[in-house]
């Protein structure tokens, strides 16, 4: 049963933390090599335009949710916090489970949140940013105290594995955070989400998208016969938007917080291609020893990108407390935005 808590009139805003994370990959993996005999491609081809040498691909029983509520599951325990405490649960997905229920219930139903609403938000590879925002401001609110931002995405189910172009690019996989208030000795020290920035340009909806499927056309056979119900993408328009909006994005967050490029001390930005990475990192002047990147083991996946690198930083000691730490993102939509965090 769900708890709705009304804010106290008499307490400040709390600033919003990230309390713990977790990330869940699948164990196959598809290499180069394992490309090159389903399509005409090769591991040079790959590795020079895209920077990704192998990715994880779900088996068959695993959907989803299920890699969702791995992900969920890790994040609570890093957090010390039990399933039954969550009173929210936001699932960034563009590969659901099913067009309804939501995802987040399954993954509810999974873990034991029995005391949590549950949704889905689908902004693709940006799903991530928009749900650490929403999940921000419902704990700033004073209504709720521990929030579940899951991404988890089975892009395997939507890759089109004739296309040359796109499936070289795609993988499996799931991360989660939790957000929860700052003590007020974390605030005084400026520890949290200091600020989060999104943006959308709807003129460039048709550069990356599934065209078939939904209620403009319908699963028919013609939708099967012509693929339409796979990622279609035109590469160069996406490549030039991700290059110059995220960028801009970056620019926001540092501007707004008042910090410079040589100030920061981290960039975790969706892993989409290395040569966009590298772009941006000339563009804002933040040199690549300072992103955290891990696109070579796993591809792109969409909405989970940035909490599984993010898992993986803080797993091998590379964010420290107190250290600032960028996160940037573009998907289809086109959608955009970012986070600055002290950690």
């Amino acid at each position: 049963m769900n708890a709705s808590r009304p804010p106290p009139p008499d307490r400040a805003s709390p600033r919003c933390q990230v309390a713990g994370t977790g990330a869940w990959l699948p164990e196959r993996i598809l290499t180069n090599a394992d490309l090159e005999k389903l399509v005409e491609t090769s591991d040079e081809w790959i590795v020079s335009r895209t920077g990704i040498r192998e990715r994880r691909i779900a088996d068959e029983g695993v959907h989803t949710s299920t890699m969702g509520a791995k992900a969920a599951t890790r994040a609570l325990e890093r957090a010390g916090i039990p399933a039954r405490e969550v009173d929210a649960i936001l699932c960034a997905t563009i590969t659901p489970d099913m067009p309804f229920p939501c995802t987040a219930c399954l993954i509810q139903r999974e873990i034991g949140a029995d005391r949590a609403f549950c949704f889905d938000l689908e902004a693709a590879c940006t799903g991530f940013i928009y749900g650490l925002e929403i999940g921000r401001r419902l704990i700033e609110s004073n209504a709720y105290k521990t929030i579940l931002v899951v991404a988890s995405e089975k892009l395997s189910s939507v890759t089109d594995w004739k296309d040359r172009n796109t499936c070289v690019l795609f993988g499996d996989g799931a991360g989660a955070v939790v957000v929860g208030p700052t003590t007020e000795e974390e605030a005084a020290a400026g520890r949290g989400i200091l600020s989060t920035h999104l943006f959308t340009d709807g003129s460039l909806a048709n550069a990356l998208l599934i065209p078939g499927g939904g209620s403009k056309e319908p699963f028919s056979a013609d939708v099967l016969e012509k693929r339409r119900h796979l990622v279609h993408m035109t590469g160069q328009d996406v490549f030039k938007a991700a290059v110059r909006y995220l960028a801009a994005s970056a620019r926001a967050a540092l501007d707004a917080n008042h910090v410079t490029p040589a100030e920061l001390d981290w960039v975790v930005a969706h892993q989409a291609n290395m040569r966009i990475l590298q772009a941006l990192s000339q563009r804002v002047e933040i040199p690549m020893e300072r992103f955290v990147v891990n696109i070579h083991k796993y591809g792109n996946t969409s909405s989970a990108s940035i909490p599984i690198v993010l898992d993986e930083a803080l797993g091998e000691g590379k964010i420290k407390p107190g250290q600032t730490v960028l996160m940037c993102a573009l998907g289809a939509g086109i959608s955009w935005g970012s986070a600055l965090i002290r950690w």
